[in-house]
C-alpha cells in the first residue's frame, strides 16, 4: 500500500495507543481497540485527543517542516541565507517546487497532517456515538476539542496548499484516494464545527485542562473562528470554480460562495471575539512575556495571562529555537554548538517601530554571540528574532539537541484585540474599533501615546492602514504576516515596497537620509544583550559605547553581508510571487494519490 494511504490508516491505530500504558497494562483494562469502552470513558478518551496533537511532532510534520518553513519571506520577515537553487532559500523566495529536496518527502507535513485530521474524525466519531456528549460536560469538552484541533488543521493546509482534500469522516476502502475539494467547502465545515464547539469550551482558566496553555479553550477557538472567517472571505490566488485539481492557473480573486461573504463571516466572527475580551489579558511586560515563553516554566491560561493556545510539544520535541532563536555558538549559550538564525525580521522593521515602543527590542536584534561567549553586532543585514533566545531557557547553557522543547505559540489575546479592530472598523468605521488598537498600543508605548495616536485615525481606510502597520509591529516572527497580506491582496505590493525600503536603507536615502551610517553599542546591564544605537549624522558615539564606521554603508554590494543587491531583490526570485502564494503539491504525494491530487497555480504535475 501506498506510503501516503499508510500515513493516514496508521492513525486509527496510533490515537488509540497514545491513551495510558498504565491503563492497558492492568489486568482488568479492556482491550485499547473498544471504542464503545474507550469513547464511553474520560480518561481513556482523553488519551485519543492527545494522539491528535502527537500528529504534530513527527519528524517532518509541524515539528521539522511546516512551523520552519512556513511564514516567510514577507515585508517584515524572511529566510537569512540567500542561496537560489538550494531547497530552503527556494522555499522562502516563492520558488518552492513540486520536487523540493525539503518538503518532497512520504512523511512531511502534507500526509502527517491529514493523519492528524484521520486522528480527529476517529475521535469525533467515537465521542459522537459513545461519549454522552449531551450530558455530560467533560465529555462534551472533548468532542468540542476535537473539533477544534481538526478546524486548526486544515485552515492550516488551507494556508499552505489552497484547495486540498475534504476528509470529514474516518477512511474507509472507497474514500482512500480523493482528489482535492473547494477550500470553500472546508471553510464552511470548519466553521461550522467550531460554532459547535465554543459552547462546550470553557473560558482559559475556568478548568483544569483550560488552565494549560496546550489545551484547548474557548477564546482560542473564538479567534480561530474569526482568523479562518478573515482568510475565507478575504483574497487569495483561487482556480475557478469548477476547474479545481485540472492544473488552472487561477487569479487572485475573492470567494462566490454567498456563504463565505464578509457581510455573513464578518458579523458573527465580531461576536464571538467580543465575548472573549476580558477572558484574557495583555501582560504588560513584553520582554517578560517572551522570557516566560522561553523558559517554559509557565503554560499557565486564565484571565491574567495572554497566551491562548501553544503547540503541545514535550520538553524533547520541536525544532523552534533550533531554527529560530538569536544566532549562538557560544559554549555558555548554546553549548558550542551554532544554533538559531536562520530566520529574521527584514532590516528594516527595526525602523517601524515608534519611540518607546518595549517591541521593538524584543523583536529586532541585531547582534549575535560567538564562539568566544562574546556579544558582537551581526551587521545590518543580518537580524534575528529577539523573541526567541537560547539565553532565556531555563538551563543555561543549554545542552539539549535539535529539539529544544520550545511550544511555539498558536495565538495570543493581541489578536483578538486586533481581529476585533479590523473586523469592528470594516462593519462600521473606526469609532468602536479605536479602543480594541488602542489597548494593544497602549502596552506598547503607554497610555497618552496610544490615545494620540488612535485620535489622529479618523477614516476607515486609515484605520485599515493602522491595523496593516500595527500586525507588523506586533506580529513580527510569530509568521501570521503572509497570511495576512495574502487575504488583504498586499503580498506583491508590500514585498516590493520591503525591497525598496531596504535599498533606501543600504543608501541611506529616503526615511533613512538622516542617518551617518554609523552605529555605537554597550553592553546591557543584564550581560546577555547590547544596546545598538544608530548615530544621526554629525551625532558623537557616547562615552562607554563601542563605535562601528560605516555599519550601514560599507555594507553597500558585499556578498558576505547579506545585504547586498541581489539578496534584497532576492526576497522572492519568481516574476510574482502571488502565482506562487501557496506551495504546490509534491511528487511523492501526487503518485501516492493514485494520480487523484494534482496540482494548480502553474505548478508541474505527473
Amino acid at each position: 500500500m501506498k506510503k501516503f494511504v499508510k500515513y493516514i490508516l496508521a492513525a486509527a491505530l496510533i490515537s488509540f495507543s497514545a491513551v495510558s500504558c498504565d491503563k492497558f497494562l492492568d489486568s482488568s483494562s479492556p482491550s485499547a481497540f473498544d471504542a464503545k469502552t474507550v469513547f464511553s470513558n474520560y480518561d481513556l478518551a482523553e488519551g485519543t485527543i492527545f494522539g491528535i496533537t502527537e500528529s504534530f511532532c513527527e519528524v517532518n510534520s509541524y515539528r521539522g517542516r511546516f512551523l520552519p518553513w512556513y511564514g516567510f519571506n514577507t515585508d517584515i520577515e524572511w529566510y537569512n541565507t540567500h542561496k537560489p537553487g538550494d531547497g530552503k532559500s527556494d522555499i522562502a523566495a516563492y520558488n518552492c517546487q513540486p520536487n523540493n529536496s525539503q518538503l518532497n518527502l512520504s512523511n512531511g507535513p502534507f500526509p502527517t497532517m491529514y493523519m492528524g485530521i484521520e486522528r480527529a474524525n476517529l475521535v469525533i466519531e467515537g465521542l459522537r456515538q459513545y461519549g454522552d456528549t449531551q450530558n455530560k460536560s467533560d465529555m462534551a469538552y472533548l468532542l468540542a476539542e476535537a473539533l477544534t484541533l481538526r478546524a486548526m488543521i486544515y485552515y492550516d493546509l488551507i494556508k499552505a496548499w489552497g484547495d486540498v482534500p475534504a476528509r470529514f469522516e474516518s477512511l474507509t476502502s472507497s474514500t482512500i484516494y480523493a482528489p482535492k475539494a473547494s477550500r470553500d467547502v472546508i471553510f464552511k465545515q470548519i466553521l461550522a464545527d467550531l460554532d459547535d464547539a465554543i459552547p462546550n469550551l470553557p473560558y482559559p482558566g475556568a478548568t483544569a485542562a483550560t488552565s494549560r496553555t496546550d489545551r484547548v479553550n474557548k477564546v482560542f477557538a473564538e479567534g480561530l473562528y474569526a482568523r479562518i472567517a478573515l482568510a475565507a472571505s478575504g483574497y487569495a490566488i483561487r482556480p475557478d470554480d469548477d476547474a479545481i485539481g485540472t492544473g488552472d492557473l487561477g487569479t487572485v480573486r475573492l470567494t462566490n460562495d454567498p456563504e463565505l461573504q464578509k457581510s455573513v463571516l464578518y458579523p458573527k466572527a465580531l461576536d464571538y471575539l467580543k465575548d472573549a475580551v476580558g477572558k484574557a489579558s495583555l501582560e504588560q511586560n513584553y520582554r517578560q512575556m517572551w522570557f516566560n515563553l522561553n523558559n517554559m516554566n509557565n503554560l499557565t491560561a486564565g484571565p491574567a495571562y495572554e497566551t491562548l493556545y501553544v503547540i503541545p510539544f514535550g520538553a524533547g520535541r520541536g525544532r523552534w529555537n533550533f531554527t529560530f532563536a538569536i544566532a549562538s555558538e557560544g559554549a555558555s549559550i548554546s553549548n558550542g554548538v551554532a544554533r538559531g538564525g536562520d530566520a529574521g525580521p527584514v532590516p528594516t522593521v527595526y525602523f517601524k517601530y515608534p519611540d518607546g515602543d518595549q517591541r521593538r527590542d524584543v523583536t529586532c536584534v541585531n547582534y549575535k554571540w560567538t564562539k568566544e561567549n562574546a556579544i558582537e553586532p551581526a551587521g545590518i543585514g543580518k537580524w534575528y528574532f529577539g523573541k526567541y533566545r537560547f539565553e532565556w531557557m531555563d538551563a543555561q547553557p543549554y545542552t539539549g539537541g535539535n529539539d529544544d522543547g520550545i511550544k511555539p505559540v498558536v495565538m495570543r489575546y493581541a489578536d483578538i484585540l486586533l481581529m476585533a479592530a479590523e473586523i469592528e472598523n470594516e462593519l462600521n468605521g473606526p469609532a468602536d474599533a479605536k479602543q480594541y488598537l488602542k489597548e494593544v498600543r497602549a502596552r506598547a508605548c503607554g497610555e497618552d501615546a496610544a490615545e494620540a495616536y488612535v485620535a489622529t485615525l479618523g477614516t476607515k481606510d486609515a484605520f485599515f492602514n493602522a491595523i496593516v502597520d500595527e500586525r507588523a509591529l506586533e506580529f513580527c516572527g510569530e509568521f501570521l504576516r503572509k497570511g495576512d497580506l495574502i487575504r488583504w491582496n498586499l503580498l506583491k505590493t508590500r514585498l516590493d515596497a520591503a525591497k525598496a525600503d531596504m535599498k533606501a536603507l543600504r543608501d541611506l536615502q529616503g526615511a533613512y537620509a538622516g542617518l551617518s551610517g554609523d552605529i555605537c553599542y554597550a553592553y546591557a546591564d543584564d550581560g546577555k544583550s547590547i544596546n545598538i544605537t544608530f548615530l544621526k549624522t554629525g551625532e558623537p558615539a557616547p562615552a562607554g559605547t563601542e563605535l562601528s564606521a560605516g555599519y550601514v554603508t560599507k555594507y553597500d554590494d558585499a556578498k558576505n553581508t547579506g545585504f547586498y543587491t541581489e539578496r534584497i531583490d532576492g526576497i522572492y526570485t519568481v516574476s510574482n510571487p502571488e502565482q506562487n502564494m501557496f506551495w504546490p503539491i509534491f511528487l511523492d504525494t501526487m503518485t501516492n494519490s493514485q494520480g487523484n491530487i494534482k496540482n494548480d497555480y502553474g505548478y508541474d504535475n505527473l
